[in-house]
């Protein structure tokens, strides 16, 4: 069976997909890395809250934007702009799972076919889709990491730019929106650096992988 170029390309696709999806969703369904932040961060020092004051107002926020409950922060102040934004991560957190979803079943998919020798997959000079994945992502990221150390605010602001167009809700006033003051930019880098390291971390692992895989067959 010749190999094929389109769903080499195909692959390479859905496992970027895959484990950036699942890299973002960590720390969206994983409270405890929010949790240990409070302590880290000092946020009690900083803000004048109880960390179960912080806690109860980030968790009514997750519940609004992952299960769809009712939008509150608990005992903080919040306008219908800082709502309206929220409003916004929803919809791309919703997105982000129907990619996980839709890239999950796909690589499935696609394992089932090579398994029952339907499908072979060309290795574009000489390289695995894995390969070509995390070598696209890895350069995407490593371009990302140089910008947020040479100014994250132009990152962090760009980025918005980006996923909310044409909106300048996501600019929280504090006084009006209490919610930004336990979710200060250092919490956001922390939370970027973890989705690298997770996506690309999954990623050179599954072309390690393939790479021994592919040693043991023809040695």
């Amino acid at each position: 069976m010749k190999p094929s170029k389109p769903l080499s390309i195909f692959l390479s696709l859905a496992l970027a997909l895959f484990f950036l999806s699942a890299a973002i969703a960590f720390p969206i369904l994983c409270r405890p890395f929010y949790y240990h932040q409070i302590d880290a961060l000092d946020l009690p020092g900083t803000t004048g809250w109880s960390e179960e004051t912080i806690r109860e107002a980030y968790d009514e926020v997750m519940d609004y934007l992952v299960f769809g409950a009712p939008f509150g922060t608990g005992e903080l102040r919040w306008s219908e702009s800082g709502q309206a934004h929220f409003a916004d991560c929803r919809t791309l957190f919703r997105l982000d799972f129907a990619l996980l979803g839709g890239s999950a079943a796909a690589l499935l998919a696609l394992a089932m076919l090579y398994r029952r020798g339907r499908v072979q997959f060309y290795r574009f000079a000489g390289h695995s889709p894995a390969f070509w994945a995390a070598s696209g992502l890895s350069a995407v990221f490593l371009l990302a990491a140089l910008w947020a150390v040479i100014d994250f605010t132009s990152l962090f602001t760009a980025f918005h730019h980006l996923f909310f167009p044409g909106k300048t809700n996501w600019m929280f006033d504090w006084r009006t929106d209490e919610i930004i003051l336990i979710l200060p930019e250092i919490f956001w880098a922390k939370t970027g650096a973890l989705v690298l390291v997770l996506c690309l971390g999954g990623l050179w692992l599954t072309a390690f992988a393939a790479w021994r895989l592919r040693r043991r067959r023809t040695d």
